[in-house]
């Protein structure tokens, strides 16, 4: 049966593209799902390096679950709790579950502040509470500031069903992209130039992609300007408990607690057992707000997205071994942060660099002078050979909404250890083979100067030729850019 032509049977939300799929940073994965690696069943496939997931410590919660078998109504030990978890519960959540996660959330910030289990709110995952947030405090067309560059699913997760708009505060490396207050105010004037209403400042810390934390004097200055001016602040704190290196994890709760004056009414929490824990599949987000009428609200609009009450039941039981969790988080620590060593000084040996980081789950590496063109086009050219050639998904930094080329997220916490030596091998052997091509043209250009001889190229050829000692390689874009 057939449809009247231009007859339009689906909504405005479902067919808007809003959910972001186009973009590289979901193509890489594709790449992946489509050629995924494998040690001994594909070799030569694609290695997931886009997918900032924490499976170095998968083995600490699964040996609790073998001690712990009564904390599942899956096992003889757990089963007579089954019918109290199977019945309906309201969306307040398990109160032993919010007791957890609220230890957890104190100890993640090394007990320097306190967290209230009836402030939280659960939801399926960060993307779940992003959204939620989005409806609480904008309106369609309503905007929130947000330093540049950013995780690219938050223009899915805020904006795809709730219309609000993302607007971006411009950092740059010459300052490591510290967020600054001029780029803060000059993003708001520039809002307010085109007539866009802005309710809030959405923040990252860690920073998603940087893996870097901000510092005690810019979370004040966000607070300042953000109750300056009356805007929202919400703070994505979901990697707080990756922090594996000095400087130590700062909250924007601790910074609310030392300044009395401050309106906790405009703050606003991300959190999430995903990245610390690596349960992302569990599906566990949560909110945390000091505003009463956000509180109330998201609750109920988390019957929508809901966390399992066996999942509830389970963690519940898990959070509340002190012993546990302390020891947890801190060999967490140390086993990212041997990841992390491993993984940028293997870079750094074939002269790679990365923004130095103290947490996440990954890497900001600067491929900039492998560039042939530095523009967005000449970013993702050098990403598609990555991708395709190297077989490697990293994320480009303009997925990112990154505004100068040649910055790649690159994930090494979601992976064993002889894949990532695999990996490392690939990046090794591209620069390696891309290093004796350039040799090849240098020393092809030197013998061409030393004796007078003059190759018959088009005239704008000849043009480069005599602008650059280095001429680009045919086949790759992955060459070094003179700079």
């Amino acid at each position: 049966m057939g449809f009247p032509a231009g007859e339009q049977l689906l909504s405005e939300i479902a067919t808007n593209g809003g959910h972001g799929e186009k973009s590289s940073y979901f193509d890489g994965w594709k790449a992946y799902d489509g050629d995924p690696y494998h040690p001994t069943e594909n070799p030569e496939g694609v290695i997931q390096m886009g997918l900032a997931e924490n499976q170095l410590s998968h083995d600490l919660p699964e040996e609790w679950m073998w001690k712990h078998p009564e904390a599942s109504i899956c096992t003889p030990e757990g089963v007579a709790q089954f019918k109290a978890v199977a019945n309906f519960q309201d969306y307040h959540g398990l109160p032993p579950f919010r007791h957890g996660v609220a230890k957890l959330m104190e100890k993640e910030r090394g007990g320097m502040v306190k967290f209230d289990p009836d402030r939280i709110v659960m939801s399926g995952g960060a993307t779940g509470a992003q959204e939620t947030l989005a409806f609480c405090l904008a309106n369609p067309g309503d905007a929130f500031l947000v330093p540049v560059p950013y995780y690219p699913a938050f223009d899915r997760d805020f904006c795809w069903r709730s219309r609000a708009r993302l607007l971006p505060i411009t950092c740059d490396s010459s300052n490591n992209f510290k967020l600054t207050p001029s780029a803060l105010q000059s993003a708001l004037d520039d809002a307010r130039i085109a007539n866009i209403p802005v309710k809030g400042v959405l923040i990252t810390n860690p920073s998603n992609p940087l893996g870097t934390t901000m510092d005690r004097s810019t979370l004040e200055t966000l607070l300042h300007f953000t109750n300056t001016h009356r805007l929202h602040l919400i703070c994505d704190e979901i990697f707080a408990g990756t922090v594996f290196d000095s400087p130590a994890f700062i909250s924007i709760s601790q910074i609310l607690l030392s300044h009395p004056a401050a309106d906790p009414n405009l703050v606003h929490i991300v959190s999430s057992l995903s990245k610390t824990l690596g349960l992302p599949g569990f599906r566990v987000g949560l909110i945390y707000s000091y505003n009463d009428a956000v509180v109330a609200t998201a609750r109920k609009m988390s019957s929508f997205n809901l966390v399992s009450t066996q999942t509830q039941h389970l963690l519940a039981a898990m959070l509340a071994d002190d012993d546990f969790v302390s020891n947890y988080l801190e060999e967490n620590a140390r086993r990212l942060r041997e990841r992390r060593d491993l993984f940028v000084g293997g870079l750094g040996r074939v002269g790679i660099r990365c923004l130095e980081g103290n947490g996440g789950l990954f890497c900001w590496m600067d491929l900039g002078a492998f560039l042939k063109e530095r523009s967005t086009e000449g970013e993702l050219k050098l990403w598609r050979a990555i991708v395709h050639d190297v077989k490697l998904n990293v994320s480009p930094g303009s997925s990112f909404h990154c505004q100068e080329p040649g910055w790649f997220r690159v994930c090494f916490a979601n992976m064993d250890d002889e894949t990532t030596e695999v990996a490392l091998r690939r990046i090794r052997m591209f620069v390696d083979r891309e290093s004796v091509v350039e040799k090849q043209q240098q020393k092809k250009m030197r013998f061409m100067k030393d004796t007078g001889l003059k190759l018959s190229l088009p005239r704008r050829l000849e043009e480069l030729a005599a602008m650059t000692p280095r001429l680009p390689s045919p086949h790759s874009p992955l060459v070094r850019a003179t700079t």
